[in-house]
């Protein structure tokens, strides 16, 4: 069990783990009593005492690191790399490697320890020719069975090279080029230019310096008896690049050269002058090689370059796969030869095999068992169950992925396939499907592949809610090939042979609902996890009719282990059932009857999501508390009771909007209490909670045959609460979020992942798909991109599942030969409509009873079936153009991502005239024009990372997709990692302190919290990534510029390789990093990363995404801030043509937009535009928000100004027309003359936008529309009165800027 207590990626030196005392809290008074007790604990300086050069180094620790900490930061040195096998001594004692540092006596700031080699053992041997191996670079390219190709690829600094970001600061900014002369990553931007595939693959590079020729475990390995009794543990075999070869023994007491060649075997040392010894093999190494030290300190100086986030090994958590990746051909990709790549294995686990055999299910129960009760116990506990988990979830997926290959042969091989079970590695393998006809009146195959994804969603649920007594199985379920297998921890007597009478289940259902098991030890254990989860203790029948009262729902199980714990089991139902979806569209045909097509729903298996249950659950307390205020309120006085009543409604709904919008838990709980001691402060009253009471009986509607009256009685008031809730979730919740997206109250989702998390906080299933699409249909324009999102993501779903169906029964060298003719016929159907399946008839022979009927698929039938998928899993009738408005490369990526695709980079044709990644349109059309990308001109040298023969496939092959562009298939895995508890407490008592504006204890406890989000996770994590993420943000508007940038950068480095180099949060982290860096003052570096985040936008979505309007307003003022003033009015526009497509041209959206355009057309010289869309804005603002409003005055008398600067100028031109010699007709809207550029450091509206100052001082007493038709050479108009006034709304120059990216 030893090494789930390491954390490899511990990195606590930066951010010390100091005791965030009462961080869930919000009293100031305990909060800042807890931030003294840090401040009293500062990291101090040691010093450690070296056996060798340079003898003594200095390290930063904190009292609260263990020794082991320590030691990882000892080894991670450049002057101590060649340290492994040590322990450490203080005062002449030595020290264990798990205790704390504040253990240890005598320990204070500039105490000296004792660095002490050690006695290697075989385990430690192996270890250290490991790490050599990596350190020195002669690792070579590893395979991975999991890890994808470029698995937790950066792009980062292959896209702002490391030179710009180290520049020196002058006055807190980098000294880069200003002058207006300079050019910018935006000058040749391309709106309408397909989005470049170059833009998410990797950029070639430098190969490494080589150090050594080959370093492996010799053949003479392993040692013979008689020399391992002498301390022999290893044989190795090494070539310097001088061309010299050594053979070496590994010994308890370090490595030496020893007499063995080849062909003759002598173990024993040479004899003198060849004869060399070192206790590490590195320095052996230095000794052998005269050229080893100069080749090794060019290789650090390489790895350098980098930022370490950016090299840092992945192992808390499964690293991001890209979907397209560079082609096979290409340097990135070269496979190279290396022997010991093959030796890993036994280099890692022993000749044995037996070291990385662990007892999972004790090791997981065990570290549930470990003491809470102080912060460094919940820190201890919780980064050991991180890395537990994380470890469980990569030997589980590789094992899943055996089983799928065949590899491991089952436990019971006379039964069918889907009924097989398995063991690999000490993890229980079964098939995600109905094998034993557990689920045939729930749906069969379609049932159990929901329920096992359900289980373990209940069991991360059952593991963040941490109940004391009550224990799971680890769990993971890998979607593979077309198959879904389940990993579990073995759980002590699952398998035990019970005595006759005797259940295998000791609580729940046993066989079904027919019989029922209780047992009293489990009440108090369930009692606990039903009130968290909302569920009412309630009453079942067997199937002789018997009542038994359960905790739980039936289906839900406990166990009692061999081991004495108890365990729950099958958490698929830990919610009510969405009758109203299953009465819908659900109808039994288990006796072989055809259902018909309106209730044809493939399962029964539709259960509420747990999200809801919360938010309905905190309306009906918002209603609870209202009504009892009114109630208490009436008999004082009608005139107060009617004001009340305002107030709590209001309060209600902004309680039900924070639940909808999916913050915390722990902010809701204070916000709803906040809002009772608000409601009730005013007359000394207080609602008492615990009089209200709902919880949902999560066994109605599933065949519950009530005995009584008062039985029928009480399952019919608890079938009429769970109707409640399905019709709250159709009227309430969906039409909320359309609401929000409409008003843009909500970031509006980018792809398929982000449109599936946004509807999973707000609690709606992805079976309503179709309905969000239906109601985004009937509205506004603004939601025709969610309609086209959910039309898109329902087709992507629904081509996994027929892909699924074809794969599972097919051996796993076709499905490349499958998925691509797939993929042809649904998105190469416009370049080949008739594309045929490409096997190897050979290979066919060996599996005469694989299912090739995929082969008999064409276009048609493919989209017949699809269209059906998505009628039958969504409820939602396709257009019948839908294949023509595809947005090809969009939904070739969520297809991929879905199906865990990895696909040559190369231009595919989609049709007989496009490439793959024209898809400028709304719907992925092509924009043709004659313009060219900045992107391609920038990268024409990364041309090898596409596939050479692209060309030559694109001529000569007749489909789009071919098998050999399907290189790589990895496995998608779902796990039930639970997330800190005790981080996001430190997170939002920082959160509630900067609300309370107690900026140095919210700051403090920010601090905190990220340091603990470190140290429980490892610094490469998705949590981190979005710590990173929210902290950045909260420094920024603190006015912390420069260190809300490092941590943006981090975010950047963190999201890109845990989550994706085109993730929707890495494309919302490089936004912030611009945004921040422009705060910065670096607003070249800025738009580098606004034009990234773009390009990466045009492959996830396309263009024109709503939100894109404020990230190209964003870019718009940051041209304007360097002067670029012409092409910052071109952005403008740009801005302005999609608000008007998505808020209507008479939208206060607009009218913003058309104020700002307004501005950077006066700055463009352009006055009579300026005033035209000055105009156009004064005219909206009047007509939506009155004369009186902020808005409207300031836009007012903006047109005025530009309006008497526009005459001045056109005086001018008429003046200098007069003295022409010969007349010179012109078109309206062109000025003449040249315009003077406005002065650096102007401040007032007029000479900022290009005017004379002196002729401004004479104000022209003609008023507005006079003006203007003078400009226009109209006439003299009539008087208008002046406008009414009203109150402020905002600064329209404020509204929509730069800070709308920050949120």
């Amino acid at each position: 069990m030893a090494p789930a207590f390491i954390n490899g990626d511990s990195n606590g030196t930066e951010h010390p783990a100091e005791e965030p005392t009462n961080a869930g809290k919000s009293d100031p008074e305990e909060e800042k009593k807890a931030v003294e007790e840090q401040n009293a604990d500062p990291v101090f300086q040691i010093s450690v005492k070296l056996p060798h050069k340079p003898y003594q180094i200095q390290v930063m620790v904190s009292s609260q690191e263990q020794v082991q900490d320590l030691r990882n930061s000892i080894v991670e040195l450049p002057d101590t790399f060649q340290y492994s096998c040590f322990h450490l001594e203080h005062n002449g004692t030595r020290i264990n490697d798990f205790v704390e540092l504040s253990e240890i006596k005598e320990l204070v700031p500039g105490a000296e320890m004792k660095l002490v080699e050690d006695a290697y053992t075989e385990k430690e041997a192996r270890m250290h020719m490991i790490r050599v191996r990596d350190l020195i670079g002669a690792a070579g390219d590893r395979v991975d069975t999991l890890h994808g190709i470029c698995a937790g690829l950066s792009l980062h600094d292959s896209i702002v090279p490391s030179e710009m970001i180290n520049l020196p600061l002058q006055n807190g900014k980098r000294s880069t080029a200003t002058s207006t002369e300079a050019s910018h990553a935006l000058s040749e931007y391309d709106f309408n230019a397909p989005a470049s595939i170059q833009t998410i693959l990797p950029k070639t590079k430098d190969s490494p310096p080589k150090t050594l020729k080959s370093i492996c475990v010799s053949a003479w390995n392993p040692p013979p008896p008689f020399f391992r009794q002498k301390g022999h543990l290893l044989y190795l075999q090494l070539t310097t690049n001088e061309g010299e070869q050594f053979q070496i023994t590994s010994h308890i007491s370090g490595f030496f050269v020893n007499k063995s060649s080849n062909s003759k075997f002598d173990p024993y040392p040479r004899l003198q002058p060849k004869s060399a010894s070192a206790h590490s093999l590195l320095a052996l190494i230095e000794k052998l090689s005269p050229s080893f030290q100069t080749s090794f300190t060019l290789l650090q100086e390489y790895n350098n370059r980098r930022d370490p986030l950016a090299n840092f090994q992945i192992t808390n958590t499964i690293p991001a796969n890209p979907w397209l990746v560079p082609a096979a051909e290409s340097s990135l990709l070269a496979h190279q030869p290396d022997l010991t790549r093959t030796q890993e294995t036994y280099l890692m686990s022993g000749i044995e095999n037996a070291e990385t055999l662990r007892d999972w299910n004790e090791e997981f129960q065990t570290t549930r068992e470990l003491p809470k009760e102080t912060i460094q116990d919940r820190v201890f506990r919780e980064r050991i169950t991180s890395k537990l988990f994380a470890d469980f979830t990569d030997a589980a997926a590789r094992g899943a992925v055996m089983v799928a290959r065949g590899e491991v042969a089952p436990l019971n091989p006379t039964e069918n396939r889907d009924a097989q079970i398995f063991v690999y590695n000490n993890v229980f393998f079964s098939y995600g499907a109905d094998g034993v006809g557990t689920f045939t009146s729930e749906g069969g195959d379609d049932a159990a592949r929901v329920a096992v994804g359900k289980d373990v969603t209940g069991i991360r649920v059952v593991n963040q809610l941490d109940i004391d007594g009550l224990f799971t199985p680890g769990t993971v379920v890998v979607d593979y090939l077309g198959k879904r297998l389940v990993g579990q921890s073995i759980v002590p007597g699952i398998f035990k042979q019970r005595e006759p009478g005797e259940n295998q289940i000791d609580y729940g259902g046993v066989e079904g609902r027919d019989v029922v098991a209780e047992n009293e030890a489990f009440v108090p254990v369930f009692s606990k996890l039903s009130k968290q989860l909302r569920v009412k203790k309630h009453d079942v029948w067997d199937k002789e009719g018997k009542k038994h009262t359960l905790e739980g729902s039936v289906e839900t199980k406990g166990l009692l282990g061999t081991d004495g714990r108890k365990y729950v089991l099958d958490l698929y139902r830990l919610t009510p059932l969405d009758i109203t979806w299953i009465e819908e569209y659900w109808s039994d045909a288990s006796n072989g009857d055809v259902k018909p097509l309106e209730t044809n729903y493939p399962h029964r298996m539709t259960v509420l999501r747990p999200e809801l249950i919360e938010t309905y659950w905190r309306s009906k307390m918002g209603d609870f508390v209202k009504a009892e205020l009114e109630r208490r309120r009436r008999p004082v006085n009608k005139a107060d009771a009617t004001d009340s009543n305002t107030l709590p409604d209001t309060n209600g709904n902004a309680e039900s909007k924070v639940i909808t919008n999916g913050d915390a838990q722990g902010h809701d709980r204070t916000s709803l209490t906040a809002v009772e001691e608000t409601e009730t402060s005013g007359q000394q009253e207080r609602v008492n909670i615990s009089d209200f009471d709902l919880a949902f009986n999560s066994d109605v509607f599933c065949g519950q045959v009530p005995q009584s009256d008062a039985e029928k009685e009480e399952l019919s008031k608890d079938e009429k609460e769970v109707r409640s809730i399905c019709n709250f979730l159709r009227q309430n919740v969906i039409s909320e979020l359309v609401h929000d997206l409409r008003e843009g109250e909500v970031g509006f989702p980018m792809d398929g992942h982000s449109l599936a998390r946004l509807l999973h906080k707000r609690g709606i299933n992805i079976r309503y798909l179709g309905m969000l699409a239906t109601h985004a249909k009937e509205q506004t324009s603004r939601l025709e991109a969610l309609n086209a999102l959910s039309v898109q993501e329902m087709i992507a779903r629904s081509f996994k599942h027929i892909a699924y169906h074809y794969m599972k029964g097919l051996p796993a060298v076709f499905i490349s030969s499958c998925l691509a003719h797939l993929l042809n016929c649904l998105l190469g159907a416009d370049f080949n409509q008739t594309p045929k399946a490409c096997l190897d008839e050979e290979l066919q022979a060996y599996y005469p009873n694989a299912d090739w009927s995929f082969r008999d698929l064409d276009v048609h039938s493919l989209r017949t079936k699809v269209q059906a998928e998505v009628h039958l899993r969504y409820r939602y009738t396709l257009d019948e153009n839908w294949a023509e408005n595809l947005k090809h490369i969009q939904l070739l990526r969520e297809i991929s991502l879905k199906l865990g695709l990895q696909i040559t980079a190369k231009d595919y044709q989609f049709n007989a005239s496009s490439s793959a990644l024209t898809n400028g349109g709304p719907n992925g059309v092509s924009h043709h024009t004659n313009g060219t990308s900045s992107r391609k001109k920038k990268r024409t040298g990364d041309q090898d990372l596409v596939s050479r023969s692209s060309e030559s496939l694109i001529l000569g092959s007749p489909t789009t997709f071919s098998p050999d562009d399907i290189v790589n298939i990895i496995p998608v895995v779902k796990d039930a990692c639970p997330k800190s508890t005790l981080a996001e407490e430190a997170l939002e008592a920082g959160k509630m302190s900067m609300m309370q504006n107690q900026k140095e204890i919210g700051q403090e406890l920010l601090l905190e919290s990220l340091s603990l989000h470190e140290q429980i996770y490892g610094v490469l994590h998705p949590e981190v990534a979005r710590m990173y993420h929210q902290l950045s943000m909260l420094y920024y508007q603190l006015d912390e510029k420069t260190a809300a940038v490092e941590l943006a950068r981090k975010a950047v480095y963190v999201s890109e390789r845990t989550l994706g180099v085109d993730s929707n949060e890495t494309i919302l982290s490089y936004l912030n990093l611009g945004l921040f860096e422009h705060g910065n003052g670096n607003t070249k570096i800025a738009l580098i990363y606004m034009e990234h985040a773009l390009e990466l936008w045009k492959i996830i979505y396309g263009s024109r995404h709503p939100d894109s309007i404020t990230t190209i307003n964003n870019a718009a003022v940051m041209l304007q801030t360097l002067k670029h003033y012409h092409d910052s009015r071109v952005w403008f526009e740009t801005s302005l043509t999609i608000c008007e497509e998505v808020s209507g041209r008479s939208s206060v959206n607009t009218a913003t937009l058309y104020f700002q355009l307004a501005q950077a057309l006066a700055l463009d010289q352009e006055p009579k535009a300026a005033v035209s869309r000055m105009r156009d804005a004064y005219g909206i603002f009047l007509s939506k928000l009155g004369p009186d409003d902020r808005n409207t005055k300031e836009s007012e008398s903006w047109l005025e100004q530009l309006t008497q600067n526009a005459v001045s100028i056109a005086k001018h031109a008429k003046d200098v027309q007069a003295r022409k010699l010969r007349r010179i007709q012109f078109a309206p809207g062109i000025t003449l003359g040249t315009r003077p550029q406005p002065q650096v450091g102007q401040s007032s509206a007029g000479t900022a936008l290009g005017g004379d100052p002196r002729e401004l001082n004479s104000i022209d007493s003609r008023n507005v529309d006079e003006l203007l038709r003078f400009i226009e050479g109209g006439g003299e108009a009539s008087k208008r009165s002046p406008a009414k006034k009203r109150s402020s709304r905002g600064n329209p120059k404020r509204r929509g800027g730069l800070l709308g990216n920050a949120v």
